[in-house]
């Protein structure tokens, strides 16, 4: 019951975010909804059953073309009505994901992983010689129809047409894994000898599973046509794949809505950052190394971390031990992003040294920094000391606290 109640809140504050949200977060928070349905579809097929795919960006990719051309179709007036365009998206991606899905689940673990790759990169490498369908260089283009009286012109009504998308997929995909097709996946992940001995047919069940995940993920190729009412062969490129995997195992694989949380958080945080330094990729990728080392199960881990603790500590436990854990964490990465901005101000070509001359100083957070002076480094690093002290003391504490 609290987690409907939490749900039916968290729906409210979505439909209400365009009220309050300005015209570049509304594009953001579009951006994210799109990057929700897409890592929670890639989930079903990592997640729920066990087979990590490194070339799912292909089911976004042909997805997002898939609806362009729809809505291009009829003169440009568009195949369908423009609410429904994205269902072309879907139905592409499930085109291709019978195709792929048959070839790759011939084989399992890395192998699968290869496959999968190749069959991306190879669609990658087709795309700009297919200039008819992908566009070439310019890629393609088309315009959102007025349908149902609404005329999509403006980011607000985008906004709740993929919203609404996003629920209705996110509640399905939430639906399949409660189905006995959704429980076998996890069979598929924890034992496929077992399933082969009850008399399941385990490629078959594979093909079926990675369907699924390649419609969803057509899906939400088809909301990103709509959104951008563009498209490059450039989506085929592995960054995108590269993006839901690590999306995915940041937010949580283990569990269904971590890569929606992971996707969200990681989506806002490149909105945020990459325009304040060109080092966030790094901070991106210093972020998944720091979850799988110290929070292995994801982000979604510390919900259920919450949830339970609640039963044998009382709410004000629980926040101090969750504020004293964020202090820390702030501490240490306060010194870390130092250390990193100073590095990248010094390896800049625009930073100018001579041989004889002492190091110019460095503007950064409305500071002066001398490269050449001790102090410049050691505030940095006893901020990552502070910060892994603080951490590592409240988790002794905490497990003490639960071992009595």
């Amino acid at each position: 019951m609290k987690r409907i109640f939490l749900f039916a809140v968290l729906i409210v504050v979505l439909a209400l975010a365009p009220s309050y949200l300005t015209p570049a977060l509304l594009n953001a928070a579009i951006q994210m909804l799109i990057a929700v349905l897409f890592a929670t579809a890639f989930n079903v097929l990592a997640g729920q059953g066990g087979m990590l795919s490194f070339g799912h960006a292909a089911y976004f990719a042909i997805g997002t073309f898939a609806t362009i051309h729809a809505m291009n179709a009829v003169d440009g007036m568009g195949l369908l009505p423009t609410p429904l365009l994205p269902l072309l998206g879907a139905l592409a991606g499930c085109l291709l994901g019978i195709v792929a899905g048959w070839f790759s689940t011939q084989r399992s673990g890395v192998y699968f992983s290869m496959i999968t790759l190749a069959l991306a990169e190879l669609l990658h490498a087709l795309a700009p010689h297919l200039k008819g369908v992908f566009g070439g260089e310019g890629g393609v283009s088309a315009m959102r129809m007025p349908a149902w009286g609404f005329d999509f012109g403006t980011s607000t009504e985008v906004y709740y047409l993929t919203l609404i998308w996003a629920l209705i997929a996110i509640a399905l995909l939430f639906y399949f894994t409660r189905t006995p097709l959704g429980r076998l996946c996890n069979g598929l992940r924890e034992n496929t000898n077992r399933l082969r001995f009850l008399g399941y047919n385990v490629h078959r069940l594979r093909v079926m599973v990675f369907t699924i995940s390649a419609t969803f993920a057509g899906l939400a190729g088809g909301l990103q046509a709509m959104h951008n009412e563009a498209a490059n062969y450039v989506l085929f490129d592995m960054t995108l794949s590269t993006q839901a995997v690590l999306f995915s195992y940041i937010g949580g694989i283990g569990s269904f809505f971590g890569p929606a949380l992971g996707a969200a958080v990681m989506s806002f945080f490149g909105y945020a950052v990459s325009d304040l330094t060109r080092s966030w990729l790094l901070y991106q990728g210093i972020i998944f190394v720091l979850v799988m080392m110290f929070l292995p199960a994801g982000l979604f881990s510390i919900l259920q971390w919450w949830q339970r603790s609640s039963v044998r500590h009382n709410i004000a436990v629980l926040v101090g031990a969750l504020i004293t854990w964020t202090l820390g964490i702030i501490a240490g990465a306060a010194g870390v992003v130092l250390i990193v901005e100073l590095l990248g101000r010094i390896l800049s070509p625009d930073y100018h040294t001579t041989p004889d001359a002492a190091w110019p100083a460095i503007q950064l957070f409305g500071q002066e920094w001398l490269p050449g002076s001790v102090m410049t480094w050691v505030w940095p690093v006893l901020l990552v000391v502070i910060g892994v002290m603080i951490t590592a003391t409240m988790t002794r504490k905490w497990q003490a606290m639960n071992e009595e």
